[in-house]
């Protein structure tokens, strides 16, 4: 029964009556025009396997219209977001870019409280939206930190508290929110943490082919490019 309630919610995400519209920066491939794309965030976006699945995703389907910059760091958070946002991402004037910074904002040693949080998202969002207005922004929830018990450096409090503050900033702005957490969630229900840790071995940084099933498709579903498309 189980795994039949994680199927189907990897299901749901793919069904025709679920499609989003096009994003504006896949619009514009369609229509020709080059497109540079930046991802900013922690550790699952600097070394992360979703990024160059994602970009061959694009270039297989917009040969030679595509850059992709990655200004993330591992082991930050929104705080080093809000420091780097400029040389990071506003340098590179992008037409998009993908943002992830909750899993690490919710480190207990990083002592960031929910407002601190806010304050970062609120400050990185009107910077970009300042400095480029045309610039598209893409909120990303990534998977949940697993199996990491108090007192451990990579320990994480109230993660769907710190996650909702970009859901609640994706809504506010309307922008774009990909919440891969719901994926990743359906999985812990349906196998638990030995199922989880088949595709993130370590408790937080995915494998690649836990990248290729549960985030890829996800992407492309939400920005309007399914892979059956």
């Amino acid at each position: 029964m189980k795994r039949l309630c994680l199927a189907f919610a990897l299901l749901c995400a793919s069904l025709p009556g679920t499609a989003a519209p096009t994003a504006r920066f896949v619009a514009a491939l369609e229509q020709g025009r080059p497109q540079h794309v930046v991802v900013f965030g922690t550790s699952l976006t600097k070394g992360g396997a979703w990024v160059t699945q994602l970009q061959e995703k694009l270039n297989g389907r917009f040969p030679g219209l595509v850059t992709l910059t990655n200004g993330a760091k591992g082991g930050q958070h929104s705080g080093w977001g809000r420091e780097n946002v400029d040389p990071n991402v506003i340098a590179h004037r992008p037409d998009v870019v993908f943002i992830e910074f909750a899993i690490n904002d919710a480190v207990t040693r990083f002592n960031l409280s929910l407002d601190d949080v806010r304050r970062n998202v609120d400050f990185i969002l009107d910077r970009i939206t300042s400095e480029l207005p045309r610039c598209e922004i893409i909120l990303q929830v990534m998977n949940p930190a697993v199996g990491k018990a108090e007192g451990d450096p990579s320990h994480r409090r109230n993660q769907n508290a710190y996650q909702q503050v970009y859901r609640d900033a994706a809504k506010r702005r309307g922008l774009l929110l990909i919440d891969h957490s719901i994926a990743w969630n359906a999985l812990l229900a349906a196998e638990g943490e030995a199922g989880f840790k088949r595709y993130v071995p370590d408790g937080v940084h995915p494998r690649p082919d836990g990248y290729a099933r549960f985030v890829v498709p996800e992407i492309l579903r939400a920005i309007g490019l399914p892979e059956s498309r």
